[in-house]
């Protein structure tokens, strides 16, 4: 049988071989098909359809980190095939990250074999499920969690680090929710265990984590939030979305700005996302029994704890590191997403998004990120 009528045997249309040689030439990969093969050889691994052929052939674009501390570019890659398990998404937004940013430098604690496609979470649909997948299914909207490779047309994940989008919230508002609302959640109630009518001290008020904080903080734990920030813009920002008092800690001490809102007494709850110094007056602002919740380093330098501090006025230093519980406890990992989404579509709590980028904007995105002049999450849009 020649190959032509084996296409026609097969059920495939006349334009099959085209479009396989269109695919032969495009894609950096082996298709398994031989040119002097018979009709079943030549389909050889792949099911004998139209759509699966086809899919074979798809490419979508994504973001690739090929050298460390360099520009991040823009190609085409190969769909790849899908394990039992496994589930592609069609994404639509994904959130940038600081630990993104760290990853493209080298910097973050999980190191990544290059080139690699950053982000760690996003919003999408489903396009397409394995064979064992039972979850979700074709057209679902949902959120998916993963180490790298989100910003991309497309997203491949195991079924159980997806969770459904509710009805009334937008993929946008969805893809702001996992890592920064995740960590304060984690922190703020199953860390700190902050009880109603507590005061909470959120230091970065104003950046993604930050602003979560204030949000959960306020309007599903029913604490005092006091913001600290470092510029009055970023100070209102934080008292629009939920804080009671603000403190510029570019213009005085952090510490004393906290004595006189709170009467000398301290709070019951630090969530500190910067490090370095303001870490130091944070943990001095405590009051007895306090506790501090360390989530990231935005300032870039690592503290020390005085141990001392925590003898004489009884507090506790919390450490929240919200991708490990992945590993460590998935179900208190899960329930932080779950969580996260029944406050939103309840609206207890309102993501704020405050930049949107393309994909070939990515570098510009990250930039805004690092030189600090982003204000809650920026996430990329495929669109």
């Amino acid at each position: 049988m020649t190959a032509p009528l084996a296409g026609l045997r097969w059920g495939l249309g006349p334009g099959w071989l085209l479009r396989l040689k269109r695919c032969r030439r495009s894609a950096p990969w082996d298709l398994g098909i031989r040119s002097s093969a018979s009709g079943k050889e030549l389909l050889g691994l792949f099911s004998l359809n139209n759509d699966i052929l086809l899919q074979s052939c798809r490419n979508y674009q994504a973001v690739l980190c090929t050298e460390l501390t360099k520009p991040l570019i823009i190609r085409n890659l190969p769909s790849p095939s899908l394990q039992p398990h496994e589930v592609r998404v069609g994404v639509r937004y994904c959130g940038v990250n600081f630990a993104d940013i760290l990853a493209c430098k080298g910097l973050y604690q999980k190191k990544h074999c290059l080139p690699f496609t950053p982000g760690m979470e996003f919003s999408g649909m489903v396009m397409e499920t394995g064979a064992n997948v039972s979850t979700v299914q074709e057209g679902d909207r949902v959120i998916g969690v993963t180490g790298t490779s989100a910003m991309a047309g497309e997203c491949v994940a195991d079924q159980k680090m997806l969770w459904p989008i509710p009805e009334g919230v937008s993929y946008e508002e969805a893809a702001a929710l996992p890592v920064s609302y995740g960590t304060a959640i984690l922190a703020l109630d199953h860390r700190a265990r902050t009880q109603p009518g507590e005061t909470v001290l959120v230091t970065a008020a104003a950046g993604a984590t930050g602003l979560a904080a204030i949000d959960v903080a306020a309007n599903v734990l029913k604490a005092k939030v006091i913001a600290a920030a470092g510029s009055d813009y970023k100070c209102n920002l934080a008292l629009q979305k939920g804080a009671a008092h603000s403190v510029n800690y570019t213009q005085g001490s952090l510490k004393e700005g906290v004595k006189k809102l709170t009467d000398n007494r301290g709070v019951s709850v630090v969530l500190d996302a910067v490090g370095g110094d303001i870490f130091k007056e944070a943990l001095h602002s405590l009051a007895w029994e306090g506790r501090i919740v360390v989530v990231g380093f935005a300032g870039g330098a690592i503290p020390s704890v005085p141990a001392n501090l925590l003898l004489l006025k009884n507090v506790s230093a919390l450490g929240v590191f919200w991708g490990r519980y992945r590993e460590e406890d998935f179900p208190v990992f899960s329930s932080s997403l779950s969580s996260a989404l029944w406050y939103c579509q309840e609206r207890r709590i309102q993501p704020h998004v405050g930049a949107v980028f393309k994909l070939e904007e990515v570098n510009e995105a990250f930039s805004r990120v690092t030189q600090r002049k982003s204000t809650g999450k920026v996430v990329i849009s495929m669109q």
